[in-house]
């Protein structure tokens, strides 16, 4: 088992939304480790979320199994641009779609883009989130509370809605969840309120989309090293990030990226409705 960075780690801060490139140690997406065969050959991807981090992750892994690759994110175009030259030297095409998510508009457009370039969507990644950590109640304001579910569940309505007719059977759609969802931390109220909600509309979608052969799942990560954590928790909560797992040590993004590829397999053809937890050892129930 490759011997992953443990805590502590370097107290480190960022705006938000972060940068890959600046964290101290860099995530490990699986630019030198991840091993593809052709898990994915044709198939055409959109995912959003998708300069960093898990999403960065996953568009490697896709495009290492032949999957074409649509990143979409919000602003942060030097870690976009870097994982789109790990999927062109995978020999795929990656299109680039920056743009605010909280958006309705732009949730529109970055689906019809994705069709115009690639004629349809095979696998729909919907990865990209927004947090903040607050002590109190009185510390969220209802403008970010507002804009949290915008970016977190209400873009992802909006993205399914819109890429669901284009969606062949056999098509895919992956949420990605938190174990938030089960172990609601408290400094993080409105993303672990947003988390459940996924976890919610996950199951009832994919009942609604089984007769079209279009399968809904979730993952449910635990502590991952992303630049989520480094932008938007204290110092010293990042010092210790992860620890308190049963492996003593967040995950890297590679180390979830496996799980999204067998759920946009063919080979997870009767897996429909359900989440999988990446965690570490602490237990979603």
């Amino acid at each position: 088992m490759p011997a992953y960075p443990r805590p502590p780690f370097p107290p480190q801060s960022q705006p938000v939304p972060g940068r890959q490139t600046l964290m101290d140690p860099r995530p490990d997406c699986g630019e030198q480790s991840y091993r593809g065969s052709g898990r994915l050959a044709g198939k055409a991807a959109l995912i959003t979320g998708a300069d960093s981090g898990i999403g960065r992750a996953v568009a490697i892994a896709f495009a290492r199994e032949g999957a074409d690759v649509a990143i979409a994110y919000l602003d942060e175009h030097e870690d976009a641009q870097e994982t789109a030259r790990w999927v062109e030297q995978a020999g795929r095409q990656c299109l680039l779609l920056p743009g605010d998510l909280a958006r309705r508009q732009q949730c529109l457009d970055i689906v019809a883009r994705t069709v115009e370039r690639f004629g349809r969507v095979d696998i729909l990644v919907n990865n990209a989130a927004f947090q903040m950590t607050h002590p109190t109640l009185a510390d969220i304001s209802d403008e970010e509370w507002q804009m949290t579910f915008d970016v977190n569940i209400t873009a992802i309505f909006r993205l399914c809605q819109a890429a669901v007719p284009h969606m062949p059977a056999g098509g895919s759609i992956i949420n990605t969840s938190s174990i938030n969802s089960d172990a609601p931390n408290p400094t993080l109220l409105a993303y672990a309120t947003t988390k459940g909600a996924i976890a919610n509309f996950t199951a009832g979608l994919a009942q609604l989309l089984g007769e079209q052969g279009i399968r809904v799942n979730s993952v449910a990560p635990g502590p991952i090293w992303t630049p989520l954590i480094v932008s938007t928790m204290p110092p010293d909560k990042v010092t210790h990030f992860g620890d308190n797992t049963p492996l003593r040590r967040p995950g890297q993004p590679v180390e979830v990226a496996p799980l999204y590829v067998l759920l946009a397999s063919d080979e997870s053809s009767y897996v429909s409705g359900s989440r999988f937890g990446v965690t570490g050892g602490k237990p979603i129930l």
